[in-house]
């Protein structure tokens, strides 16, 4: 059995205080480390809090270069060495060109080393003003299982997440920073995108406000039949923690074959 045990953090960040977000961040590390868990999980641009209206041009400042590895990175990659747990760490980040950052997602493994990075594609709002749209979907193997990422907005996009399946996610995780107005649809996403493609869809929301945006949590874990077997508390920060049973979507694809028969081609 390929069993998974991820630990899923509904995060109240302390708006653009880095320094204090990453020490609650280490702590949440350590306690996953002594539940066993294989990976966790935080939600969109939680270091740094979310409101581009609040944060703004700082996002700029506080973006990394995920291939230099600067300070908060190198933190980070050896807590996930000294920890033995894999890091999903939604944050900004650039790349060669200067002025060009991205509303990321960094996959840290358990030796410390960075998998890689997914590039959020549909910018939310105002997200445009400071964002530049990622063009791939990576899939990345840790621990036998393939995990696809998206963020938040991308959740909505069923092209999004059938991609992933179509490449091989079996798990596929989505930090968040969702809104309360927007509840009734983050109770549809998850459920809906894991029966689609028949895997595991997790949804890691932040928890708290910043000036008019209210973001409620409620992390989320859909099994590959569209079941929602976590369904976590409303506006509590805190850590669930739920062992995933990977060979289950090998089952439900075999039962459900909605990958299999898909057509493709139709016109109108």
């Amino acid at each position: 059995m390929r069993s998974l045990k991820l630990a899923l953090v509904q995060f109240e960040s302390q708006l653009q205080d880095v320094a204090k977000n990453l020490e609650k961040t280490i702590r949440f590390i350590g306690q996953a480390a002594e539940e066993k868990a294989d990976m966790i999980v935080f939600p969109e641009l939680f270091l740094t809090g979310y409101n581009p209206g609040l944060v703004g041009k700082d996002f700029f400042k506080q973006a990394e270069n995920v291939q230099n590895k600067q300070s908060i990175l190198t933190v980070l990659s050896q807590k996930a060495k000294e920890a033995n747990i894999h890091l999903i760490i939604p944050m900004a980040t650039y790349k060669d060109a200067p002025g060009v950052i991205y509303n990321s997602s960094v996959v840290i493994n358990r030796k410390g080393e960075i998998s890689g990075v997914y590039d959020k594609t549909h910018l939310w709002s105002d997200e445009r003003v400071y964002f530049k749209e990622g063009e791939d979907y990576p899939v990345f193997e840790l621990d036998h299982c393939k995990i696809g990422l998206m963020m938040c907005y991308d959740g909505g996009f069923p092209e999004v997440s059938r991609i992933l399946a179509l490449k091989g996610a079996e798990l596929i995780i989505c930090p968040s920073a969702f809104r309360v107005q927007d509840k009734d649809m983050w109770d549809i996403y998850f459920k809906a995108r894991a029966l689609e493609n028949t895997c595991f869809v997790v949804g890691v929301n932040r928890v708290g406000t910043e000036e008019d945006l209210h973001m409620f949590g409620n992390n989320k874990v859909a099994n590959p039949r569209g079941s929602i077997i976590l369904d976590a508390p409303v506006d509590i920060e805190g850590m669930q923690i739920i062992d995933i049973n990977i060979d289950e979507v090998l089952l439900y694809r075999e039962e459900i074959p909605f990958l299999r028969d898909r057509k493709q081609g139709y016109s109108l």
